[in-house]
């Protein structure tokens, strides 16, 4: 069975190793709250809001130790609503997990995104 894991966090500034930092901060934290085995991902969507140009999220997983897992980056549309300097995470797990014992996880401000979870 494959199920979706979503999350997101925000960075202060536009700074390559911020950025590497929260990516490491929230992959750790969804890992953490669903137990997962690395071995089970199979793929990573990560997209940013259009003022965070100084590093691919992607590349923050990577120095996570995330380097047998197909990563993907975007960038979000650019939308007056949004929360600026937004990183968002889509995880792709095989699991037998029920699709409602899923953790979403998200951090900083970006848990204005989903005032419903509680990490």
């Amino acid at each position: 069975m494959l199920r979706g894991i979503r999350g997101a966090t925000t960075v202060t500034a536009d700074i390559r190793e911020e950025i590497f930092e929260r990516v490491a901060e929230l992959l750790s934290a969804i890992v953490q709250e669903n137990a997962i085995d690395i071995e089970d991902i199979g793929a990573v969507i990560f997209s940013t809001t259009p003022d965070l140009t100084a590093a691919f999220p992607a590349a923050g997983a990577r120095k996570l130790g995330w380097t047998q897992v197909p990563l993907f980056g975007t960038q979000e549309i650019e939308c007056p609503e949004a929360v600026p300097l937004c990183i968002r995470v889509l995880i792709l797990w095989n699991t037998d997990t029920r699709q409602r014992d899923i953790k979403h996880v998200y951090l900083h401000d970006a848990t204005s995104l989903r005032q419903d979870i509680k990490l």
